[in-house]
């Protein structure tokens, strides 16, 4: 099922763009895997993307990347690779969440879409809790640029934040105004807040992408609400 203002559905109406896209993009579909870690204290990871990378800047997702091999060993790699978190075998449960089509830049009013990805969403269920997880952390700066351990009602609301269905941003009264997130810069990390809304944005039509959550991230947690 495809969002309104999918580039891939877009195209499928206008084939005079298709043909421009085939001409112009030479990567093929690449496989992904993203890992939604939940600890036992019910919170979960997210990560900003570096402001450096060349697909969603600033924008926050989970961690994960382009794989070759076995999901969860894909998954458990890239969690380390990204956050310096290792899970010992028994200190965590897995399963598959769902398979999201990625694509970059994610409307075709930003631009014809140059990089296409089908994501394999995974849940880890964690023995420890966040603040054990959080002592572990030795994330690299070169992929994240701040990390956040969030609550559940605040993660229901970004998968409440509809992309495609306007604007939006304002915290709910039920939700706390700002979010603990860590902020990364030189090789050290400082503790600071996060307005709340500025995790419920949504995807612009039009110009520069703002810090938000991704459209698959928010995707990704409806599942694990359900």
């Amino acid at each position: 099922q495809r969002p309104s203002f999918c580039p891939a559905k877009q195209l499928g109406e206008r084939p005079e763009l298709s043909r421009e896209v085939t001409q112009g993009v030479t990567r093929g579909v690449a496989a992904g895997v993203a890992v939604l870690l939940q600890a036992s204290t019910g919170h979960v990871l997210l990560t900003r993307r570096a402001s450096t990378l060349s697909i969603f800047p600033n924008v926050w997702v989970p961690p994960g990347e382009s794989h070759q091999g076995g999901l969860l060993d894909v998954g458990l790699r890239e969690l380390e690779e990204e956050t310096g978190l290792h899970l010992d075998e028994g200190t965590f449960s897995w399963r598959m969440l769902g398979l999201w089509e990625s694509i970059y830049p994610p409307m075709l009013s930003r631009g014809l879409p140059r990089r296409h990805h089908i994501v394999t969403y995974l849940l880890l269920l964690s023995t420890e809790s966040h603040q054990q997880l959080e002592a572990r952390m030795r994330p690299s700066e070169s992929e994240v640029s701040a990390y956040a351990w969030l609550e559940p009602r605040v993660l229901a609301a970004i998968a409440a934040a509809e992309d495609g269905a306007g604007s939006s941003g304002d915290t709910p009264s039920t939700l706390p105004a700002t979010v603990s997130i860590t902020e990364l810069s030189g090789g050290s990390s400082q503790p600071t807040q996060l307005p709340t809304g500025t995790l419920l944005s949504v995807a612009p039509t039009t110009g520069r992408d703002v810090e938000r959550v991704s459209t698959g991230t928010k995707f990704a947690l409806g599942l694990w609400l359900q």
